[in-house]
């Protein structure tokens, strides 16, 4: 099975950017669709986007639309989250994911729908 390792967490200035990193090792990232989710003070763990094992589909929450761009490098065995114009509500520890999909194309957003998971990076962002 894939173990997951994040990384790229940080304090950041609201607008400021940071890019999160997921190395998997353990078996090919290419086998997996990946997804990012996080989880606030106090709140529920939250879907961020997804990003089907073929590269060419994703998918974004509204809330960080246009501004979080979900992406991958199946040779790099890596998945990346770049974050611009952070706010202080994005806040949380970052996680990445990963599923066996059914099909190269598919994507979840449903917390269920995914088997695998990393320990977390946290990103706070200041007002």
């Amino acid at each position: 099975q894939v173990q997951l390792v994040e990384s790229g967490g940080g304090l950041v200035q609201t607008g400021g950017s940071l890019r999160l990193s997921c190395a998997a090792s353990g078996r090919p990232l290419s086998s997996y669709a990946a997804g990012w989710f996080r989880q606030g003070p106090g709140k529920e763990r939250e879907f961020v986007a997804a990003i089907s094992k073929s590269g060419s589909i994703t998918r974004h929450a509204d809330s960080v639309k246009g501004r979080f761009t979900v992406s991958r490098d199946n040779a790099k065995n890596t998945a990346y989250l770049q974050m611009n114009n952070l706010k202080p509500e994005d806040t949380a520890v970052y996680y990445c994911t990963a599923r066996i999909p059914y099909t190269s194309t598919s994507v979840a957003s449903g917390r269920d729908a995914y088997d695998y998971w990393g320990q977390g990076t946290q990103v706070t962002v200041s007002s």
